[in-house]
């Protein structure tokens, strides 16, 4: 299952839930996002021919992060530019979440592992800016496909 959240008409998130499966390769990120998000099926004895990465100028204007949830369960707060809250998923182990746009916070329900990546170099508090999380009691959270 795939999950696009929208903020503003705007592509926030996507979330790859641990039961999604198709064969081939799927690619989950429009060509234009600095950080590209897929997804390959591929059996035994397929071969990924051997390959370097040429030298491409980018510009990265805003970090994207994916976040693979290893084990344990996590809730992502989204909110707007103007950091006003606008609702929750709960992210469970195996699931995928890029995160591309708006703001984003983040409540670990149960002990979790996550693996992060994102672009770098890492900039510092100039990467980012804070602001106080959504009160308990305000939290959406969306229908839980679980």
């Amino acid at each position: 299952m795939i999950e696009h959240i929208n903020i503003e008409n705007q592509l926030a998130a996507i979330i790859i839930r641990r039961e999604y499966t198709t064969s081939g390769i799927q690619f989950f990120t429009p060509d234009d996002f600095s950080q590209q998000l897929g997804y390959m099926n591929r059996p035994r004895g397929y071969i990924i021919p051997p390959h370097v990465h040429n030298p491409v100028v980018r510009e990265v204007q805003y970090t994207k992060e994916v976040l693979f949830i290893k084990s344990g369960k996590v809730r992502v707060d989204f909110y707007d530019e103007k950091q006003q809250y606008l609702e929750s998923r709960n992210l469970y182990a195996g699931d995928v979440i890029l995160l591309a746009f708006g703001g984003h916070g983040f409540e670990v329900l149960e002990s979790s592992e996550i693996i992060e990546v994102k672009q770098g170099p890492y900039a510092g508090e100039q990467d980012k800016t804070r602001f106080s999380p959504v009160p308990h009691s305000q939290v959406k959270v969306d229908d839980d496909p679980r």
